[in-house]
């Protein structure tokens, strides 16, 4: 039987899942975004790790696409934000790939003073085209990339363009650098609510993780205005079953989960779609070794789930971050928002060693700039990796049993 199936499921980064539940209402938001005449907001897809950011952009872009839009973008690395002219070139890069068969007229060469009275062949919007006319554009970065996307628009309205949206994930990565007198972030922030402005509608779509909009409204208040935000969520258990059973049935297989094994798996990947796709995809492998149906072996998966996902995460912590992050785990709320009193009077509760609530910002600070902890604009914190806290209890369990055993001899 091995040999003749294939395992539906694909746990991965990015990668588009089998079949895509729930993400209705979302969707909906973003096709009412598609719907403006004028761009009165942009979007921010946001959410933790592992509830499918990247894989529903994926799918927005063809959504898009069929009601008239040009898409644009890429992934955001920390090198595109080195600088104002490197994000301005990743820019130009990005739109060149849907730009580069437009071609110029005579009269839009001379309007950007690219025409000669001898100029006869076709030029088109190619990256060197937008380069060339924003290194010949006067004044400072912002003014030279407005400049681009002007006669970009000016170009696609002629052929009657519906609108251009730039969507960039991993867009958290995005940051000024004060010290250096780069604002690449505010750059961004800066240009397009200036052509939006102009009722040119170019959109800007990012996604990334919950600290992206405090960073966006750090750097200019107005993006709270400016952006719509869309908060992706652990699935409801309905959708996670759907995400569960329906990749086993499309694929015609004769492996088949009892409700036990399938209520099983909603609880312990809690409805994020990652934790679905992996356990599922041990699940389907476990059941192809031998041929039939079986118990779930939760123990064993979850013990690799910690390993390939958290252990890693884990890693980066200090011993004394890892005892504050013990203290968070006991919190009730500990999924959700805490706040800096509350760690403090549970670590009065549970330590030996009590954190005072100057120590407790200091670390909370250190565990957000090793993504373990994040800050939200109500100055609240969250864990930045679901079911962290889960795996953290079962660390500490596993911690006060070995020293059990050793007591025992």
């Amino acid at each position: 039987m091995a040999g003749n199936l294939s395992n539906p499921f694909r746990p991965g980064a990015g990668h588009m899942p089998p079949y895509l539940a729930g993400r209705t209402a979302e969707t909906k938001e973003f096709k009412k975004l598609l719907r403006q005449e004028v761009i009165l907001e942009n979007a921010v897809l946001t959410g933790l790790r592992g509830v499918g950011k990247t894989v529903l952009l994926d799918t927005f872009k063809p959504i898009a696409i069929q009601a008239g839009w040009l898409w644009v973008g890429t992934d955001l690395s920390e090198s595109s934000s080195i600088s104002e002219e490197r994000l301005a070139i990743r820019m130009l890069a990005d739109l060149a790939v849907s730009t580069s068969s437009v071609i110029l007229r005579i009269q839009e060469l001379r309007r950007i003073g690219f025409a000669t009275e001898t100029t006869k062949k076709h030029v088109t919007l190619s990256f060197e085209t937008l380069a060339a006319i924003f290194e010949s554009t006067p004044g400072l970065i912002a003014d030279r990339l407005k400049s681009v996307l002007e006669t970009v628009w000016a170009c696609l309205k002629r052929d009657d363009g519906r609108g251009l949206i730039f969507a960039y994930d991993e867009a958290q990565n995005l940051s000024d650098h004060a010290k250096k007198d780069e604002y690449p972030l505010s750059l961004m922030l800066d240009v397009f609510q200036s052509i939006q402005k102009k009722d040119i509608p170019f959109m800007l779509v990012l996604a990334g993780l919950p600290t992206l909009m405090p960073k966006l409204v750090e750097a200019r208040t107005f993006a709270e205005r400016m952006f719509h935000v869309i908060f992706l969520d652990r699935l409801e258990r309905e959708d996670s079953r759907k995400a569960i059973l329906k990749p086993i049935k499309d694929a015609d297989s004769p492996i088949t989960l009892n409700e036990k094994s399938v209520e099983l798996i909603i609880d312990v990947s809690a409805g994020y779609p990652y934790f679905i796709q992996f356990i599922c995809r041990e699940v389907f492998d476990a059941f192809l070794q031998d041929g039939k149906a079986r118990d779930v072996p939760i123990r064993d998966i979850t013990r690799k789930l910690d390993n390939d996902f958290f252990a890693g995460r884990w890693a980066r912590a200090t011993d004394r971050q890892r005892e504050l992050l013990i203290v968070i785990s006991q919190l009730e709320n500990c999924d959700s928002e805490f706040s800096v009193q509350e760690i403090q009077e549970k670590s009065e509760e549970v330590s030996r060693k009590p954190f005072s609530a100057s120590h407790i910002n200091q670390m909370l600070a250190a565990l957000g700039n090793a993504g373990l902890i994040y800050k939200n604009r109500h100055g609240k914190y969250s864990l930045a990796v679901p079911l962290m806290g889960r795996f953290i209890r079962r660390q500490r369990e596993e911690s006060e049993r070995r020293k059990s055993q050793l007591h025992r001899f």
